[in-house]
């Protein structure tokens, strides 16, 4: 296992083809899924020669909290399928590497539960806004009680993409738990291997006024996720948001939104000279990937399917070797480019590939 390329091939050979599909596919003809990644490989990286870096310092702060690395862990539902604990093996890992874990509502490990796995791991809630605003709010207390340091709301899932691949291969209803939503109106949606999305789950009528009233039941951080344009951020910015994180969820609702990397640029623009603090997820599989969203702007990048590809390979143990891999490749790619820290990094080290005609 030398690359995370590698983790995923494992993962092939191994989940039930259906999990695997589920996991791995996006929306509609997929567009977005495949143009995450190929829109790093669109940006080089110009080295700065002749720096010492013998000596390479990786660290940032994120919404007040000092990481080692700036790579945290994105929130993906039902970890149990991957045939681990699940999202407290995710949760030890990534406790154990000092970085940051998103919590999906939909996991199939509670709130408390993963909190008691890592009690002093640097944990976030993500969350949808549900048509129960009693659930809403109960999760978010349940949170800032289990001391977890932010709450991450996903934005651009009003209803479910139009995931072609699942309905292709059947679709199967998980013999799992979700119990972060037991005792809701939650129900699973008949013939979807995904919990969530059921006609009286998620609300299609929210607009930013929720956010605004998210930001009142509590004392956390409130971080929107889904964010792809500056009109957008500016939109994130009026609701007093605390952070955005700049995502077209892993290609998996609208296809043919930008890449979460092409998109990142403008929203810095907007965020630039404010408190709010931008991030990154979407096909980040390689160090030089977090080079450039860091030379953009980002102040750290999350990411999703490898971490289920470290899961399915060796549980907690496979987690951790995952993050240790970026961040050991993101020190090779510093040193190689020239800088020392992060904050060497700026948008002057890049320039668009011949390949590309943006």
């Amino acid at each position: 296992m030398i690359s995370l390329d590698d983790f995923e091939k494992y993962a092939r050979d191994n989940l039930p083809k259906k999990v695997f599909n589920y996991v791995s596919n996006g929306a509609a003809d997929q567009q977005t899924l495949h143009d995450n990644r190929n829109a790093f490989k669109r940006l080089r990286i110009r080295p700065r020669v002749l720096r010492d870096v013998s000596k390479r310092d990786l660290s940032a702060t994120i919404i007040g909290q000092h990481v080692p690395f700036p790579i945290g862990i994105c929130p993906t539902a039902i970890q149990k399928l991957s045939g681990s604990d699940g999202e407290t093996a995710t949760a030890r890992a990534a406790s154990s590497m000092g970085t940051i874990m998103i919590l999906s509502t939909y996991a199939t490990c509670s709130i408390e539960e993963v909190a008691h796995a890592a009690p002093t791991g640097h944990l976030w809630l993500q969350m949808y806004l549900f048509t129960d605003r009693k659930l809403t709010a109960d999760l978010i207390h349940r949170a800032e009680r289990a001391g977890y340091k932010a709450i991450v709301v996903t934005i651009d899932s009003p209803i479910a993409g139009n995931r072609l691949n699942d309905e292709r291969y059947g679709g199967f209803n998980p013999a799992v738990r979700i119990p972060n939503v037991e005792g809701s109106s939650y129900r699973p949606v008949s013939g979807s291997v995904q919990p969530a999305y059921g006609p009286d789950e998620l609300s299609e009528s929210l607009t930013w006024s929720d956010i605004r009233w998210v930001k009142t039941l509590s004392s956390l951080p409130v971080i929107v996720k889904g964010i792809l344009s500056g009109d957008a951020a500016r939109e994130a910015l009026a609701a007093g948001v605390d952070g955005i994180l700049v995502s077209n969820h892993g290609g998996r609702q609208l296809d043919g939104v930008p890449a979460s990397i092409d998109a990142l640029a403008e929203v810095i623009a907007v965020t630039q000279g404010t408190n709010v603090e931008v991030y990154l997820d979407g096909g980040v599989r390689l160090g030089t990937d977090v080079l450039k969203a860091l030379a953009l702007g980002a102040r750290a990048v999350f990411i999703g399917r490898p971490v289920w590809w470290g899961l399915t390979y060796k549980g907690e143990e496979g987690v951790r070797k995952v993050l240790e891999l970026l961040r050991d490749e993101l020190s090779l790619a510093m040193a190689l480019s020239g800088c020392s820290s992060v904050g060497d990094l700026g948008p002057s080290m890049l320039t668009r590939g011949p390949s590309s005609n943006l």
